[in-house]
């Protein structure tokens, strides 16, 4: 399955990443929404759920996330929506890890 989330807020250092692999982290921006998706090894095996997903958030609850790869870069969002079947745009699309 796969969540949609709003950015909220996101630290400075995400802009200034320049390592080939985590250069993604340069688009990332304030009011964007964002498609995540649960996969294994992500999805625990007894709830079948991805940590952090926001299963329980609804309304105007902030949740924090942070990169792989640069916990500097962090930041917050909120939970639109949760998809079944993902649809995820090539832009704007992560993993949980």
């Amino acid at each position: 399955y796969c969540v949609e989330f709003r950015t909220e807020s996101l630290s400075q250092q995400c802009s200034l990443e320049t390592r080939p692999f985590a250069r993604w982290m340069q688009y990332l921006r304030e009011g964007h929404t964002v498609c995540v998706a649960c996969q294994p090894p992500a999805m625990s095996e007894a709830t079948r759920r991805c940590s952090g997903d926001g299963h329980n958030a609804h309304g105007d609850k902030i949740l924090h996330w942070e990169a792989i790869g640069n916990s500097q870069c962090q930041g917050t969002w909120k939970k639109i929506r949760q998809l079944e079947h993902c649809s995820c745009p090539l832009v704007h699309s992560f993993i949980f890890t």
